[in-house]
């Protein structure tokens, strides 16, 4: 007997609020938040679909993924979950990203050189009916009977109702490049769209150089983002992220503050190579520096076309910032804007001021949290 998934693709995911610390009331589940590509997976019974957060296809990026999904998962079922990459140091988010390519020879190669996993933690339909109005406790019930024999690439996130338990993870899964925790109400359905869960992630601040910036949107007198540098171990300031949470009037006052420090700023500017060169893509190419997609000017398929053009500064200022954790030598995300730290000098920024993560085996993330 055939049978069909209840509804058809795009779903909208459920998503999650921002919260600064696991919640303490009774009634929630929690489980480590994975550094990957949230997907929506539906088994139909002609094949797989690979559903992107932003309701986009993804097969044609993952051609092994769509091979395990159609032979371990049962037809009729909608599963939501993370597509990751894991690497010798845990999950890594740089060669996730680089499967995103248009070429299907570069995606073909990089589906062997780094093959992706999918990492199952929510279950939408299972035989043909939704799933979606039962309680998450309950649907991660079933999720656990759909999922009992999967094999390798495809896993089912640990899980606990243990506050303290969710707690030791926060802090020992994060050197397996894991993202956080989230915390999800055991009672409450699946809520498409809506923030309907928290994400618990981990916080910390450093005092990083702005060496340049962007403008804000199409003005000339607002500030988009700071591009901030840390000084490495040979003295090279390196370009780590972007800051960018400012209010309208803050972004128009700090165009004035740091006008000053756009004078002569090329003159001897760590990036100065970066600022005059033109680059077409984020992955390094034959003939193509490999530092390439690190330049604070860089396009990529993420930036959808956008002018990523940058002004430099003088890298002389300092700001303090509020950060999630690195992907190898930079931020993984935007990070927070917390003050300026005109008190210290900029070749005081570098690397060693930062929290170094202890290491973590990916496997036994996996083995945590069994039923």
């Amino acid at each position: 007997m055939t049978v069909a998934a209840p509804f058809s693709a795009p779903i909208d995911p459920m998503l999650a609020k921002t919260a600064e610390e696991l919640p303490t009331a009774e009634g929630f589940v929690f489980e480590p938040k994975w550094d990957g590509f949230r997907a929506i997976v539906f088994r139909d019974p002609d094949g797989v679909r690979i559903q992107s957060r932003d309701l986009k296809p993804l097969n044609r990026y993952f051609p092994e993924l769509e091979k395990v999904l159609a032979e371990q998962l049962p037809r009729g079922c909608i599963v939501d979950g993370e597509v990751v990459v894991a690497g010798p140091n845990g999950l890594d988010f740089d060669a996730l990203q680089q499967r995103i390519h248009p070429a299907p020879s570069r995606i073909a190669r990089l589906s062997k050189d780094t093959p992706a996993a999918f990492v199952a933690f929510d279950l939408l339909a299972a035989g043909g009916k939704s799933t979606m109005a039962l309680p998450q406790k309950e649907r991660r019930v079933r999720l656990e009977r759909l999922l009992g024999q999967a094999r390798a690439p495809l896993y089912l996130t640990p899980v606990t109702a243990d506050r303290a338990e969710a707690q030791d993870w926060l802090q020992r899964f994060e050197g397996a490049g894991l993202d956080g925790v989230m915390a999800k109400p055991a009672e409450a359905p699946y809520q498409p769209g809506k923030r309907a869960m928290f994400k618990i992630k981990h916080a910390r601040t450093a005092d990083c150089v702005v060496a340049g910036f962007r403008w804000y949107k199409d003005t000339q007198d607002a500030v988009g983002s700071l591009l901030l540098g840390l000084y490495d171990d040979a003295g090279t300031l390196q370009h780590v992220g972007v800051t960018s949470s400012f209010t309208m009037d803050m972004r128009r006052q700090l165009a004035q503050d740091l006008a000053p420090l756009r004078e002569n700023a090329l003159a001897d500017h760590p990036w100065r190579d970066w600022a005059q060169a033109s680059v077409a893509a984020s992955d390094p190419m034959p003939g193509e520096p490999p530092d390439a997609r690190r330049m604070p000017g860089a396009t990529s398929r993420w930036s959808g076309g956008k002018d990523l053009a940058w002004e430099p500064l003088r890298p002389e200022r300092v700001v303090e910032v509020k950060y999630d954790h690195l992907q190898g030598n930079r931020f993984r995300h935007a990070t927070t804007f917390l003050r300026w730290r005109d008190d210290k000098p900029a070749p005081e920024c570098r690397y060693d001021q930062l929290e170094v993560t202890t290491a973590f085996e990916l496997q036994q993330v996996f083995g945590a949290g069994r039923p």
